[in-house]
């Protein structure tokens, strides 16, 4: 692998300080709710088929009194696809050198009434260069306040960019984040985008946006639910709702595919999935 090139740099840099900084927010979270609950820090190393180092990432994960499990992690991983995937991956039917890195986190929460989230940006090259990635939220008791104040900060984030993101991201959301074999969405969306190619600067810049109104959206969601009274009922439907998560992200989610496509962490891959999920 060469040494990052000044764009593999920065995207990494900044997933990472993305990283942090969610973590940061979060603990803080549990502080204020009387919980010394924080993130624990995993290092993990990728290697090759032919034995050679292909990178690696860190896996983060806390289990608290308000985050039931969240895990942030950051990979920026390096190596040949195999000829099978490499045929689905926009540049690597040319040659199947690859680079990513990115950042994704999937929060499940104590309280029934704080809505689950996903949130995820990577930046891919193969003979292309493009970032994806998103936000969406998946309560199991949904409040149509609190869909529409996660999705107008997403809408801002994209109206400062192109007035066409929003529309489109908003729309790709809901077709992605859907459970065929239910006939259900897995939650009540948000965006989606992928390679967004070329043009550097701009998509970098409206990747971090996307990082930086999740940062600004979500805790203050948490904020508003994380004290409200539930029932035994009220936990039965987020049990329940869990196991639609896990048949989603088992069946159908992308960067569960890449992951192990790639060789990557197990642990990292799977983080996603709740501690406890109910199917009746």
């Amino acid at each position: 692998m060469t040494p990052l090139d000044d764009q593999q740099h920065a995207a990494r840099d900044w997933f990472e300080l993305l990283r942090t900084r969610i973590c940061t927010a979060f603990e803080t979270i549990e502080r204020e709710a009387g919980s010394d609950a924080a993130f624990e820090y995993i290092p993990w190393d990728r290697t090759e088929t032919d034995g050679s180092h292909g990178g690696g990432g860190v896996r983060s994960q806390m289990n608290g009194k308000i985050f039931d499990k969240v895990g942030v992690n950051v990979s920026t991983v390096h190596g040949k696809f195999s000829p099978e995937f490499a045929a689905s991956i926009p540049g690597a039917d040319v040659d199947p050198s690859f680079f990513a890195t990115g950042i994704s986190l999937v929060a499940h929460m104590a309280n029934p009434h704080v809505p689950a989230v996903h949130m995820n940006c990577r930046f891919l090259n193969t003979t292309r260069r493009w970032f994806g990635g998103g936000a969406d939220l998946n309560p199991a008791i949904a409040y149509v306040d609190d869909t529409d104040a996660f999705h107008a900060r997403l809408r801002a984030a994209c109206a400062a960019h192109d007035p066409t993101f929003y529309p489109r991201f908003s729309k790709w959301a809901e077709e992605y984040f859907w459970l065929p074999h239910r006939n259900v969405a897995r939650g009540v969306g948000g965006i989606f985008f992928d390679r967004l190619e070329d043009h550097f600067d701009a998509h970098f810049a409206f990747t971090r946006d996307v990082g930086e109104a999740f940062l600004d959206a979500f805790p203050a969601l948490v904020r508003k639910r994380m004290d409200q009274p539930f029932t035994d009922e009220d936990m039965a439907k987020l049990l329940e709702f869990r196991g639609r998560y896990v048949e989603f992200n088992l069946l159908y989610d992308r960067g569960t595919l890449f992951g192990l496509k790639t060789g990557g962490n197990i642990d990292a891959i799977l983080m996603s999935l709740p501690p406890l999920a109910r199917w009746a």
